[in-house]
């Protein structure tokens, strides 16, 4: 699909989201997860795709948590297997941010974009200008790509209360589920959009 709309770039999460609990020994999952990564990377190298091997934060995933555990799984495929770091998660998991960037280096493809409470970027505590300072060091070109995935306040206390979207549209059962399952709700084009333009503000004077 992402090489039939022209795209360059998947980012693999290599374990089931959510699921916190191991299946075997860690030699038996290492071997699994090797295996089954370097499936993924075969086809994908086929249809011109890169793969970048994104780690979760531990309450999302036990297995890949930290850049450096990612780059082993990359160093195992292939030196043309890359990794995707996301400012939420290295926030939460690395001993330092700018050296786990750092120690990815040349290898990664993608960079996600979400404040250390997964708002918009500015919205937290991370330190914006030094994160794009060190993917600059680095001589990282690619995209910054957004992936707030805001927290849905259902108090009094909500600093958005029109956030939820009551009646949403265009939107299978299936996708309803997916958003609910995953601790959220479909949030209005309005939230969105002021979401997106704080990022760009926080963001724009520092890339250029």
């Amino acid at each position: 699909m992402v090489s039939e709309l022209d795209g360059e770039i998947i980012t693999l999460v290599p374990a089931t989201v959510g699921k916190v609990v191991p299946d075997g020994t860690e030699a038996e999952e290492w071997g699994w997860v090797v295996d089954a990564t370097r499936e993924c990377f075969a086809h994908a190298k086929k249809v011109g795709v890169k793969i970048a091997v994104e780690p979760l934060n531990r309450f999302e995933t036990y297995l890949f948590n930290r850049g450096a555990q990612a780059l082993a799984l990359a160093d195992a495929v292939s030196q043309e297997c890359g990794v995707c770091l996301d400012a939420y998660h290295i926030h939460m998991e690395e001993f330092n941010v700018y050296d786990a960037i750092r120690q990815v280096g040349k290898r990664l493809y993608d960079f996600h974009v979400a404040d250390n409470n997964r708002f918009a970027a500015g919205l937290g505590q991370i330190d914006w200008p030094k994160i794009v300072g060190t993917l600059k060091e680095i001589g990282y070109d690619g995209a910054l790509t957004n992936e707030f995935v805001a927290p849905v306040d259902r108090t009094p206390a909500a600093p958005y209360p029109e956030m939820v979207e009551r009646n949403p549209v265009d939107i299978s059962p299936e996708q309803l589920k997916f958003i609910q399952d995953h601790g959220s709700s479909v949030l209005t084009e309005k939230f969105y959009t002021d979401q997106m333009r704080i990022t760009a503000e926080t963001l724009l004077p520092l890339i250029k």
